[in-house]
């Protein structure tokens, strides 16, 4: 398996360089030359298998040889260890929590993954860092920090926007020291993510073996297949079609679910529910996909008004609009509309969601109605807690802080201030 750049200007490279560049050198983003469909059995029986043997099964043709399948099983195994729990909330309507691991945030999976895949790549070469620069609307940052935190040969950079993240959220990427540094950006989510692309294409900055830990990596962006995996291993045995509904910010977890689909899984539809930053619902009923400066929401972690990874979809459906009408749309929702939701859910089934759950829930009420005989399962992708203040104002309740929690919020926060590209540069050739 290699991976091409979507901008068709650089070379071919295998699953270990796509990790290590991060980015192609013509700025595109790496894509899966081939795609070889999962072998039916596997699916028949998936009811059968483990969730680390499902995994495995899903990765290993885009690992290919990079990695040797003992210790990509290991990798896989070590990523794995916390649940994925399915909550029915009524008889059409499921929430697929992903807040389970280490820092309660579905990107733990992605960032676990990569950190392993990266200390294997870099196991013989421990005179020679990598640097991972990581941009974060919120909770990339700190499943990030905690993945790669004490990897050996592998340096942190986390960019974020200040004051733009929750306090927990903060708290989770500044406070841990060791390998990990915090610089807190006086601008948006997409000034960060526009420093990290830049850095990358810096030719001052090309002996300093930057890497990227958002989901434009391959090893962030295609584990986050195994969710869509392991909700249908627990919802098979009910013969129902399934939609799903997630929340998108810069759309990789999405994506990675329409890859799954691509590779046999059989899921009916997608829907991508935003918050008011609406780049892709406005195209699609526009056609004109039109980037914009991202809007500050209490679902943060969606502020995105250029959303990375929408061009992998594009590319998924060769970049036939009409086609990928077919199995997915898109909505936006106000905050109003979001803390409606919350208070609805919770009123009907006394089940507590955050505010990116919330999105996704109204994705799904959007279109349930057209889909009468499916199951619809929105993905809760932050535990509650992360946006405690917004929860706890909007459902009039109190919600029990966790261990992993309470021992963060008690740590001192530590972060560099930056402005600009130069001030970024300025760090990493100075500090490196």
């Amino acid at each position: 398996m290699n991976y091409f750049s979507l901008n068709h200007k650089a070379p071919t490279v295998n699953f270990e360089e796509a990790t290590v560049n991060g980015i192609a050198p013509d700025k595109g983003l790496y894509f899966p030359e081939s795609l070889i469909p999962l072998d039916k059995l596997m699916l028949e029986t998936i009811e059968f298998m483990s969730n680390e043997q499902i995994a495995y099964e899903v990765i290993r043709q885009f690992v290919n040889k990079s990695i040797p399948k003992k210790e990509l099983r290991k990798i896989v195994e070590e990523t794995l260890n916390f649940d994925f729990p399915l909550i029915q909330l009524d008889e059409q309507t499921y929430s697929l929590e992903l807040f389970h691991g280490p820092t309660m945030a579905f990107k733990d999976v992605g960032a676990r993954f990569m950190a392993r895949c990266l200390g294997y790549f870099n196991r013989n070469k421990k005179d020679q860092k990598i640097r991972v620069l990581v941009a974060t609307s919120g909770d990339t940052g700190g499943a990030v920090a905690h993945g790669f935190l004490g990897v050996e040969g592998v340096e942190v950079i986390i960019l974020y926007p200040s004051g733009k993240v929750s306090e927990i959220q903060e708290k989770q990427l500044t406070t841990l020291g060791q390998n990990i540094t915090a610089l807190e950006v006086d601008g948006t989510f997409d000034d960060c993510q526009a420093m990290v692309k830049q850095a990358f294409l810096d030719e001052e900055l090309t002996t300093l073996n930057l890497t990227s830990a958002n989901s434009i990596n391959v090893a962030r962006w295609l584990p986050q297949m195994f969710y869509y995996f392991f909700a249908y291993k627990e919802l098979k045995p009910l013969h129902k079609k399934m939609v799903f509904s997630v929340p998108s910010g810069n759309f990789g977890n999405i994506c990675a679910g329409m890859l799954a689909k691509s590779l046999g899984l059989p899921i009916e539809f997608f829907v991508a529910a935003t918050n008011v930053n609406d780049t892709v619902p406005q195209f699609l009923k526009t056609g004109t996909y039109s980037a914009k400066p991202s809007t500050a929401t209490i679902s943060n972690a969606m502020d995105v008004g250029d959303p990375s990874n929408f061009v992998r979809i594009q590319q998924l459906y060769s970049n036939d609009t009409e086609a990928l009408k077919e199995t997915f749309t898109s909505f936006s929702f106000s905050d109003d509309e979001t803390k409606k939701a919350m208070k609805e859910i919770y009123t009907k089934t006394n089940y507590i969601t955050d505010p990116h759950g919330a999105v996704g829930y109204l994705g799904w009420q959007k279109i349930k109605d057209e889909f009468p005989d499916a199951l619809g399962i929105f993905l809760e992708t932050a535990h509650p807690v992360k946006f405690l203040e917004t929860v706890e104002e909007t459902l009039s309740t109190k919600i029990a802080i966790p261990q992993q929690i309470k021992e963060v919020i008690q740590k001192e926060k530590k972060s560099i201030t930056i402005k600009s590209y130069s001030a970024l540069k300025d760090y990493l050739l100075n500090s490196y």
